[in-house]
């Protein structure tokens, strides 16, 4: 041991996740089956494409009337 080595410290964050992991196994292939839900999706890089082509280009003063 070093002479200024400190004890290892864990947050109670830390216990915390580390405990509700080992407490629910199933709970990081849940985590992730929600992000493939939500997140992890795949592009269409055609369909973006023509998204971007036919984008309106906006006006400098969005507020201004038509006279």
């Amino acid at each position: 041991m070093g002479l200024f080595r400190r004890a290892d410290y864990e947050s109670d964050t830390t216990q915390f996740i580390k405990q509700l992991k080992a407490s629910k196994p199933e709970l990081e292939a849940q985590q992730r089956q929600g992000r493939a839900l939500l997140w992890d999706k795949q592009v269409d890089r055609e369909n973006q494409a023509q998204f971007k082509a036919a984008r309106v280009a906006q006006k400098p003063y969005v507020y201004q009337t038509q006279a």
